[in-house]
């Protein structure tokens, strides 16, 4: 079967080629566990060893010398497939121009030591591979030393590595002409190998250009939506235009006299039009006719769903955190600052719109699909045809862009391929249009919150309460017993209830509402903490001039006892000039905010312009830890201010009558290449616990735009996304 991402007529296509390399040869095959697992996998013959994929994560040393790192984790753009072979090459001291990489398959060896399972997100792949990958490469390495022992006689301590090569007195030995020995020999338990102390790292720590670089300029990287094969059909459905609707029933008469219509099949989640191309299937779906069951939802609405979290954030709810007497101390308080924040439902408007291909033979089934949770969705498949996990094939491609949309703990893009695939008897790839998502999809839920705040003598916050409202994540899901305690999601409260600023007022008080309005959600890059970014560093910054103090300094204040979060706050002020004026209409604000074990500061130079906001500078500071890759950690800080920004300055889904009013760039608007300020990311110096990048840029960006247009105009903008007074509406004009 020929998969390529052109055409079925090329002659050796991208998965051929992986295939024919699995069989070349001789090689080392390195499994590696968990480091509290004590064991390494007896390495194998490398045809059998690569079917087997086990124990965990994968290192394969070939005799032409390449060394080929299977990832655990899928690569959609955040860079781990740089930084994590960039791990296993630091131990391994390969040549790094012999480095390949591929996606691993779906297998419990693979399990993420975070989720339990394979899985990709909250920021977790490169510090929680951190040991096990460099365990790998030193196991490698080991092996090879080894085998270069045995074959020159050179004792094991004189023999040393570099570049690719052993060298042992004088002979050298490639890698690739010692692998085939080296993998007959029994790999050295985890606790036995000696990793390299950070002052002798030669390759983590050092700028390194991706590896995926070249793939995806050249166009030869294959995204989901290139898999092609002889056979493969295509489908788009029509589902329900309100959340929970059904089919009541169909004609598909006119979808199926569409040329090249080959079935149209009812499924689950509405009526899927298959066809010979995409094209052919998008005019069959239009040429259907469906009544709908609109059910409980067809009278969502945006207005008064913001009403609704309004007045339930007026009242108490479940406690998420508590201390002391907060009404006593706001009562006593010399001032007291109340406001309520509002953020919007938000699309994850990723540029490869969803889609999976789905191919049944013979009682398995093999999934190509840009997926973030393919244990989840092995297993979903599995329960669809009645066969055993282990007989479904999760093929990952790159991603064009997750942002938590493709980490679905339902799998419901996954399951619906499937379920058309059954129907129609054939191979089948599911193509989601970006309107199909925008109005059909997950989404970040909308939020209302309301904060009250007592403030000493001195300005310093003495009561604190808050109550946030907003949908639960993993109510619904089979995550919600593990993650939803006595009523509170953490998810929802994160940024919040773990605040510095909070738990350091001694009588605080955190609430959690968590309606279920029927509307489908999910994370959105950066989870909770994207909107209680927002809210938090807001809240501060109102705080800090209810103080009459400068806004850094009076973090500073409140942020003494936190040296991490001093240390980017300062380091962005020291880079951003903080305290000389800024140029004439130009405004500077400031926010500073840790999430997924990270701490990060901004500070935003904005102005008005035909009133609208225009955001020209960011400076940014971030304290990670340990730096792996420093050119993946400014890419992931640029990117995350640059997805931040979108939802800030643009991004709004609205409901009616139940229905999301946008659907594609065009007026669900993302920021523009345009609007895209000077942006400066600064590293800290680390040697602190590691966190991590794709996500923690975001939550900054927005308060510290807003703090800035407060600055500059004196409006306080409360709600996402920011608009001033007076404004002309935003112009949905491409």
């Amino acid at each position: 079967m020929n998969v390529d991402n052109k055409s079925s007529e090329n002659k050796f296509s991208r998965r051929d080629f992986l295939r024919t390399s699995a069989l070349v040869g001789g090689g080392l095959v390195i499994g590696f566990a968990i480091p509290a697992a004590r064991r390494f996998a007896q390495a194998q013959e490398a045809q059998a060893a690569v079917a087997a994929f086990a124990p965990n994560a994968f290192l394969r040393v070939a005799a032409d010398d390449t060394i080929t790192v299977l990832l655990s984790h899928s690569e959609m753009g955040q860079g781990i497939w740089t930084t994590l072979p960039m791990l296993i090459a630091e131990e391994l001291d390969a040549d790094w121009s012999r480095i390949r990489v591929e996606h691993g398959p779906v297998d419990k060896a693979y399990d993420s030591p975070v989720f339990g399972m394979q899985g990709t997100g909250g920021s977790t792949s490169t510090w929680s591979e951190f040991d096990r990958y460099r365990q790998a490469g030193a196991a490698a390495r080991t092996l090879l030393v080894q085998a270069a022992a045995a074959r020159t006689g050179v004792p094991i301590a004189e023999i040393r590595t570099e570049n690719g090569v052993v060298i042992a007195g004088d002979q050298r030995l490639r890698y690739g002409e010692l692998a085939d020995d080296a993998g007959k020999l029994t790999p050295p338990d985890p606790a036995s190998l000696t990793l390299r102390e950070a002052k002798d790292w030669r390759v983590i720590g050092k700028s390194t250009k991706r590896l995926d670089t070249p793939e995806k300029i050249t166009g030869r990287a294959v995204f989901g939506m290139d898999v092609q094969f002889d056979g493969l059909l295509t489908a788009v459905v029509a589902r329900a235009p309100v959340f929970g609707g059904k089919v009541a029933s169909f004609d598909a008469a006119a979808a199926k006299a569409v040329p090249g219509v080959r079935h149209v099949v009812q499924v689950p989640s509405g009526i899927a039009v298959v066809a010979d191309h995409y094209w052919a299937a998008k005019l069959g779906r239009d040429a259907l006719t469906v009544e709908w069951d609109e059910g409980a939802h067809g009278t969502l609405d945006s207005d008064a769903l913001r009403a609704e979290f309004a007045r339930l954030a007026a009242t108490e709810g479940p406690v998420a955190a508590q201390a002391g007497d907060v009404a006593t101390a706001i009562g006593g308080a010399a001032k007291t600052v109340e406001a309520e924040y509002a953020v919007p439902y938000l699309a994850h408007a990723a540029m490869e719109p969803l889609n999976c291909t789905v191919k049944i033979d013979n009682g398995e089934c093999d999934i190509w699909c840009g997926t973030q949770f393919p244990t989840l969705d092995q297993g979903a498949a599995a329960r669809i045809l009645g066969i055993a996990p282990d007989k479904v094939r999760i093929h990952t491609p790159f991603l064009g862009g997750g942002f938590g949309r493709r980490a679905t703990p339902g799998s419901e893009v996954v399951a619906e391929a499937v379920e058309i695939a059954k129907a129609a008897n054939a191979p089948v790839k599911t193509v989601w249009t970006r309107e199909d998502d925008t109005r059909g999809g997950f989404y970040r839920s909308a939020f209302v919150e309301r904060v009250r705040v007592g403030l000493g003598e001195d300005g310093v916050p003495v009561g604190w309460h808050q109550v946030m409202v907003g949908q639960s994540i993993m109510a619904g899901t089979f995550m919600e017993a593990m993650m939803v305690k006595d009523g509170v999601d953490a998810t929802s409260t994160e940024g919040v209830a773990n605040s510095p600023y909070v738990l350091d007022t001694a009588a605080h008080r955190v609430d959690l509402h968590s309606p279920r309005t029927g509307i489908p959600v999910l994370w959105w890059r950066s989870v909770g903490h994207s909107v209680n970014g927002f809210v938090m560093e807001s809240v501060v910054d109102e705080l800090a001039h209810a103080a009459g103090q400068d806004p850094v300094a009076y973090r500073r204040r409140l942020l003494e006892k936190h040296p991490r979060h001093l240390a980017a706050l300062n380091l962005a002020a020291e880079k951003s000039g903080w305290g000389t004026a800024p140029a004439e209409g130009r405004g500077h604000g400031v926010a500073v905010h840790e999430s997924f074990g990270s701490y990060v500061a901004q500070v935003a130079e904005v102005s008005v312009q035909d009133g609208r906001i225009r955001v020209h500078r960011v400076v940014c500071a971030i304290d990670c830890g340990p730096v792996v890759n420093p050119d993946n950690v400014v890419a992931q800080m640029e990117s995350g201010i640059v997805f931040g920004l979108g939802a800030a300055l643009h991004s709004t889904l609205t409901l009616r009558e139940g229905r999301v009013q946008e659907s594609n760039y065009h007026d669900y608007r993302v920021l523009r290449m345009d609007e895209m300020p000077q942006v400066e990311v600064h590293i800290v110096p680390s040697t602190e616990r590691m966190g991590g990048v794709g996500e923690p840029g975001t939550p900054p960006i927005a308060p510290a735009v807003a703090n800035a247009v407060f600055a500059l105009t004196g409006q306080r903008l409360r709600s996402l996304p920011l608009r001033l007074a007076g404004a002309p509406a935003a112009t949905t004009a491409s």
